[in-house]
């Protein structure tokens, strides 16, 4: 199964839970500085902001790190869903991870004791892997307190569509989590089917998210 048939399957549930998704505030936006800051990038097919399960993962961490100020910073790249055009897709991808690169080197020099997290979902996922080898410098790396990623696309989905595989940098080693539910095929490289396209929705129910939070929230503390 592909992006664009994962993508007929999940739109309905996108469309109901746009209203959560777009709800992100920019890190200056409401707190100065803040104690750490989440920057998550959106699965495919999802309006801007942090998505569904940049938000349930935002919403868990707040529950879990009461006290901290956190701050939410949404990527802004295309999320595209024209996974066929060879020539656009992979160049979307990394616009988003230029955004990325660009807003951490951004709080590391306004806000060298914020703690952030690095996060993604699907296709965002990817993204913010590719972020963790972006052309910076290493102690700017070094302010991302750890990296989540859900449903990370596999490097033969990727290359099926002409991106690279989406390794994470030796130096996230220890501080990173890459979560690939059981039976999601975006990310096993399986055959896809209706119950691994539910699979590669239900992140937010089936434990990962709030594991994920857990675990974040003791980085940042």
């Amino acid at each position: 199964m592909g992006f664009r048939h994962l993508g007929r399957l999940l739109g309905v549930g996108a469309l109901v839970a746009s209203t959560l998704a777009t709800g992100a505030t920019p890190v200056a936006a409401a707190v100065q500085c803040p104690d750490a800051e989440v920057v998550f990038a959106r699965g495919s097919g999802e309006p801007p902001g942090v998505g569904t399960v940049g938000q349930a993962f935002v919403e868990a961490l707040r529950a879990q790190a009461p006290g901290k100020t956190i701050t939410v910073y949404p990527v802004n790249y295309p999320a595209t869903s024209d996974f066929n055009n060879r020539a656009v897709f992979p160049s979307t991808m990394f616009d988003g991870v230029h955004d990325a690169s660009s807003h951490l080197l951004a709080v590391a020099a306004a806000c060298p004791n914020t703690k952030m997290i690095l996060g993604g979902y699907s296709q965002g996922a990817a993204v913010a892997a590719y972020a963790t080898t972006s052309d910076i410098p290493p102690q700017v790396h070094d302010h991302v307190a750890g990296l989540v990623l859900f449903g990370k696309p596999s490097a033969g989905m990727l290359a099926q569509y002409g991106a690279p595989p989406a390794n994470i940098a030796p130096q996230y080693s220890g501080k990173s989590l890459d979560l690939c539910a059981p039976g999601d095929s975006i990310c096993d490289g399986s055959p896809g089917t209706l119950l691994s396209a539910l699979a590669h929705a239900l992140y937010p129910l089936n434990g990962m998210v709030a594991g994920a939070a857990s675990a974040a929230a003791g980085r940042i503390a």
